[in-house]
C-alpha cells in the first residue's frame, strides 16, 4: 500500500504537469497536488501509528484526501473532457485506495472494540 499511494501521488503530479496553465486549471492543479501527495504521506504516517486508535485516525485522513483527489480528477474532466483517458486510471486507483482504506478502518475498529472489551473484562 505504501508503494501504491506513492505511485498514485507521482502519477497525479505527472498529470498536473500536463494541465493547461489557465487560472482555473492552476487552482485545480494546486489542490490535486496537495491531496494526492497527502494520501501517500498520511498512509506512511499511519504505518508509524502509536496505537490502533491512532492508526484509525490517520487512515481516516488517507480516506478523506484520496476522496478529495477523486473530486479534483472529476473537475479536470469536467473542465476539459480531452483529459478523460488520462484521468480514468488515476480515478480508478483512487477508488481502490479508498476501498482498501475503508476496509482497513473497519477491521481496525473491530480490533479496537475487541481490545476495549477485553480490558473491561480485566477490570
Amino acid at each position: 500500500m505504501k508503494k501504491r499511494t506513492k505511485k498514485f501521488a507521482v502519477d497525479c503530479l505527472r498529470l498536473c504537469a500536463t494541465l493547461p496553465k489557465d487560472p482555473e486549471f492552476r487552482a485545480v492543479r494546486n489542490q490535486l497536488v496537495r491531496s494526492a501527495t497527502s494520501t501517500g504521506a498520511n498512509y506512511r504516517a499511519a504505518c508509524r501509528a502509536k496505537s490502533t486508535a491512532d492508526f484509525i485516525n490517520k487512515l481516516k485522513i488517507v480516506e478523506e484526501e484520496t476522496d478529495e483527489s477523486q473530486f479534483w480528477l472529476e473537475i479536470i474532466v469536467e473542465l476539459n473532457p480531452d483529459f478523460r483517458d488520462k484521468v480514468k486510471g488515476l480515478w480508478r486507483e483512487a477508488n481502490e485506495i479508498v476501498a482498501m482504506t475503508v476496509a482497513a478502518i473497519k477491521r481496525n475498529r473491530e480490533k479496537l472494540k475487541a481490545e476495549q472489551n477485553k480490558n473491561k473484562k480485566k477490570e
